[in-house]
């Protein structure tokens, strides 16, 4: 590398599952788009792959065997989309890194936009999805999401906002110190501060191949996002123990007043005995399982094991070309 190289080195991150159909066409565009900003950065992609089974990690070789800026590395089994970002951003050589995803839902001609955002002095520029190309109810679902992490959240989280973003070399060195059994991404980099700023765009529909996230996981995510960044749960559950037990008080005082001073009989309420037994077995039920979950999160925490394993990796000694 030339040592008088003052272009600024930015790493674009590619997390990838089973998306051989997608490469050629993301390298295709992300490369036009590095070769329209060749005079002002240098530029390198880092893949991580998550043990996809359909020889995405071979066809990346095969790019990488053309051009020396691919990098790649290979998990040895799939150990979840925010820990391989995760991982990506640990193995980023740039002065900022932008992450993108590999189904070109997210455009690359949008990175010369965030890029000038980082050059005017924004440490995180991330993407707001104005429109999805999904159906009603995953939309209104999503957006739902958004505003109720940001309402329980103790610090403020932005709203449709994705993995879709570049971050600052500053942000990169605190992210990567990062210990999370279960990391969140999106409201960790959003809790950390620094000036950060949105750019609106609108997400592109999948162009091959299926989605990676179905319900399952994006519940699972979502419960990430909550007991991640909140302690409000808990909270709850301690403010609707008091209530009831309030309740409950405030009732047998009733009940006793009734009795004695008013000579009330009470009829026998079996049904009424019987609801009030299921609510509180249900209540009980629903605060422990949020207990359990906090619970559970200290338990992976405590146990440290590795955030990824590489079973195979690409390196190149080149810092963009």
């Amino acid at each position: 590398m030339d040592l008088h190289e003052t272009r600024p080195l930015v790493s674009v991150v590619i997390p990838v599952l089973n998306e051989r159909e997608n490469l050629d066409a993301g390298y295709g565009r992300l490369r036009d788009v590095f070769d329209s900003l060749a005079e002002k950065y240098r530029f390198e992609l880092v893949y991580t792959d998550n043990h996809s089974s359909d020889g995405t990690f071979d066809a990346i070789a095969v790019l990488a065997a053309s051009d020396p800026r691919i990098r790649a590395y290979r998990f040895s089994r799939n150990f979840g989309f925010q820990r391989s970002i995760l991982e990506a951003y640990r193995h980023c050589r740039g002065d900022a890194a932008i992450q993108i995803d590999a189904d070109l839902q997210d455009p690359p001609e949008l990175i010369p936009v965030f890029l000038e955002k980082w050059r005017e002095g924004a440490s995180v520029v991330y993407g707001v999805r104005t429109k999805r190309q999904e159906g009603a109810a995953i939309n209104i679902g999503r957006k739902m999401f958004y505003r109720l992490i940001d309402v329980l959240s103790e610090d403020p989280l932005p709203w449709d906002a994705g993995d879709f973003r570049l971050i600052d070399r500053k942000v990169l060195d605190v992210l990567c110190k990062l210990e999370d059994a279960q990391p969140y991404l999106r409201g960790t980099i959003a809790a950390m501060g620094f000036e950060q700023v949105g750019v609106p765009y609108e997400r592109d529909a999948r162009t091959h191949g299926e989605s990676k996230f179905p319900l399952r996981q994006m519940i699972g995510l979502s419960v990430d996002g909550i007991l991640n960044h909140s302690v409000v749960p808990l909270r709850m559950a301690t403010f609707t123990g008091l209530a009831i037990s309030l309740l409950t008080f405030f009732g047998i005082i009733a009940y006793l007043v009734g009795r004695v001073v008013f000579g009330q009989e009470w009829p026998a309420g079996f049904a009424t005995t019987t609801a009030l037994i299921l609510l509180a077995i249900g209540l009980n039920g629903l605060f422990l399982g949020v207990i359990g979950e906090y619970l559970g999160r200290i338990y992976k925490q405590v146990k440290r094991g590795p955030n990824t394993i590489i079973e195979r990796s690409i390196e190149s000694d080149s810092e963009g070309a």
